[in-house]
């Protein structure tokens, strides 16, 4: 078979009556054509373009997700304390706390406005060198005895 047909007719129109007369048939079919210079030349720069423009846009995407992700930080970081809380059953919080030394064991307790012990540890050296006031004794249920300043 011959690589070109019918190229001896210059108009189109001649062209395909020419060949559409000489086939066996006509039928619509998928095929690669081939790009003349100018055709070439000018898809590149509608590809430079268009990769411009892609990445503009994926870099105005790009912001947006770091904007989404920023608002996003705080929410997921309240989540997570409130699951932790959950899970613990209980939350941190940060409130005057009352310290009780107590020499005979060397502990030294905290006590919250409730009068909650909060936490129990064993005393630094700190705590338990001699002080002007020592702690009182203690009456019969474990708790400091009232030193005659609460109202």
């Amino acid at each position: 078979m011959q690589s070109e047909i019918g190229k001896e007719y210059k108009n189109p129109a001649e062209r395909m009556r020419f060949l559409k007369d000489n086939c066996d048939k006509v039928e619509e079919k998928f095929y690669m054509k081939s790009y003349s210079p100018e055709e070439l030349q000018q898809h590149k720069e509608n590809l430079a373009n268009l990769s411009i423009e892609i990445q503009d846009i994926e870099e105005e995407l790009k912001a947006a997700k770091e904007h989404y992700k920023e608002m996003l930080k705080p929410l997921k970081e309240d989540r997570k304390e409130m699951v932790d809380n959950i899970k613990q059953k209980a939350e941190m919080v940060k409130e005057q706390c009352y310290a009780f030394v107590d020499r005979d064991t060397r502990r030294t307790a905290y006590y919250n406005s409730d009068g909650d012990l909060v936490e129990e540890r064993p005393s630094t050296a700190d705590e338990l060198q001699p002080t002007l006031f020592h702690t009182m004794p203690t009456s019969g249920n474990d708790t400091p005895a009232k030193t005659g300043t609460e109202a």
